[in-house]
């Protein structure tokens, strides 16, 4: 790294922070350049988000120095970052829906430029100046994911931010979306300001970054400059091994149907149905892929089919049996496993130890249960298993989930439902966040369960492991299947184009679907008005 004092928009010396048992940071040193993209990587349970949090006033470190332009600072609370010209656009976002961009920016910041014309300007201004295309009127529940995104970018901006900390920018977008924010990040680089982008995506990484620092095990392990390292060199800087890929060479499929889904439909009070007559079938062995933006009703159909909605019309069945009003409970015991594309709400307990997590979702089944009793020694006897099988780096099954990375949560969670020896799966983002060993894990585990004869409905935003994973393919799109589409050909440009409405020469269209390119049928779904 060749960055001096004058030039630096940050620099952390000596960076170390302990926590009970763990200490997250050990003398980190990091120099981010003005004008620069600068990556950071490293596996889940590395220190980035301590160090990011350390950064913006979250935390406060127990030995080293930030220093912002030149002059060293000491940070109590995010509110005395954000007047040093320090911004943070969380992976999960932090609007309310209910309120229209101007409202969401102004918010907590009303003395800055008032609540009326005055920031109504200064918003047009921003988002003029980075190439946003932001709306002020426009309300936030009828963004999609990317505009979302461009709105908390453009929040922080408002507040005068100077370096911005990007979490995962890119984990729910498509291909021409990563695009489009790429492009918004060398109109802010170009314009002096400095950007600190975390990712585990190294591709594109490699494709955005000036410079890169690698952290590995709570300290920096290296810096590398993009135009001369790899994808795989970088992941074996990040986990000591090749970078893994989610290609499946062997088809499994069978011709037994697991899963049977016909007619499938769930409304919405006044306005277009959420899903609307879904009909599919995945048989033993087949990994089918949902391909979709987000918002299209790919959460409407991993709730409907685990039970937490129930249908308007149509019919599930599982092995031939008629599952359609069978409650969540009894859809568990019966062989569907879950992995939710929300582990915080919807698969851990935060507070709770390992243990009892493992227990989650599965009182009524050995190893957590004897008869009507629950049995602590199984699980947690079993949870041991899952830590060592699984590699969830913890220093005990009595920890709290909270305190694991992201990617040790998941795989605790991945290990759990695979321990009750499903027949059908639903896995709905199952690495979103996840470092590229932990990764390899989740997808060997997919894999060998599909071979043992497992059903698995497979949604992710991540397009390479949608095309590798999947034996069947189907996009999804305002609550209908509109296309199919061949893992063997299509490209994640192609179905990301045909995810967003476009036709694509790779892509067939379902039965249940009517004749016509895509774009044609999403505009007879919505009217022919621009979403």
């Amino acid at each position: 790294m060749t960055a001096s004092t004058e030039t630096a928009a940050v620099e952390l010396r000596g960076i170390t922070k302990r926590f009970p048992g763990v200490v997250a940071n050990h003398d980190i040193d990091i120099t981010v350049r003005r004008s620069s993209v600068h990556a950071l990587v490293g596996e889940n349970g590395a220190g980035k988000s301590t160090l990011m949090k350390i950064l913006y006033g979250m935390q406060k470190p127990d030995e080293g120095t930030i220093t912002i332009d030149g002059e060293q600072v000491s940070f109590s609370s995010p509110g005395d970052a954000i007047a040093r010209g320090i911004g943070m656009v969380h992976q999960h976002f932090m609007l309310a829906d209910n309120l229209t961009v101007l409202e969401n920016v102004v918010l907590g910041g009303e003395k800055l430029y008032g609540i009326g014309s005055r920031a109504r300007k200064k918003i047009l201004e921003i988002s003029k100046a980075y190439g946003l295309g932001v709306n002020p009127d426009a309300l936030v529940e009828h963004l999609g994911v990317a505009d979302r995104q461009r709105v908390e970018i453009l929040k922080v901006l408002y507040r005068g931010a100077r370096t911005l900390i990007l979490d995962e920018p890119t984990a729910v977008l498509v291909p021409q979306e990563v695009d489009a924010l790429f492009t918004n990040l060398r109109e802010l680089k170009a314009e002096g300001l400095a950007v600190i982008f975390i990712s585990h995506k190294l591709g594109e990484v490699l494709s955005v970054a000036d410079d890169i620092t690698v952290i590995r095990r709570g300290t920096t392990v290296g810096t590398a400059i993009p135009s001369e390292t790899t994808p795989r060199a970088l992941a074996e800087l990040m986990v000591g091994s090749e970078l893994p890929v989610p290609e499946t060479t062997e088809s499994t499929v069978t011709d037994r149907v697991v899963l049977d889904v016909k007619g499938l439909t769930l409304g919405a009070e006044g306005r277009k149905p959420l899903l609307d007559h879904l009909t599919f079938a995945i048989r033993a062995g087949e990994v089918l892929g949902i391909a979709g933006v987000e918002g299209n009703g790919q959460t409407e159909l991993i709730e409907t089919l685990i039970g937490m909605k129930h249908a308007d019309s149509g019919t599930i069945t599982l092995d031939g049996e008629d599952v359609t009003a069978w409650p969540t409970r009894k859809r568990r015991e019966q062989g569907v496993g879950y992995i939710p594309e929300d582990r915080h709400r919807h698969g851990l307990l935060l507070e709770a130890p390992l243990w009892e997590n493992r227990i989650l979702g599965h009182v009524t089944e050995a190893p957590n249960s004897k008869g009507f009793w629950l049995d602590p020694k199984g699980a947690k006897a079993d949870t041991e298993r899952i830590v060592e099988e699984y590699d969830v780096r913890t220093p005990g099954i009595e920890v709290t989930a909270a305190s694991l990375s992201g990617g040790n949560q998941q795989k605790l969670i991945v290990g759990r439902e695979m321990s009750h020896t499903p027949r059908f799966l639903i896995a709905a983002h199952p690495t979103r966040g996840v470092d590229v060993g932990a990764q390899a894990q989740i997808w060997d585990a997919i894999r060998q369960a599909r071979h043992e004869g497992l059903a698995v409905l497979l949604i992710s935003a991540d397009l390479d492991e949608l095309i590798g994973l999947s034996d069947t393919l189907r996009v999804i799109f305002d609550g209908r299947l509109v296309a199919d589409a061949d893992p063997a050909t299509i490209t994640p440009q192609e179905l990301g184009s045909a995810m967003t409405g476009a036709a694509s020469g790779h892509l067939e269209h379902p039965e249940d679907s009517p004749p016509g390119n895509i774009a044609d049928q999403n505009s007879a779904q919505t009217g022919g008005e621009d979403r």
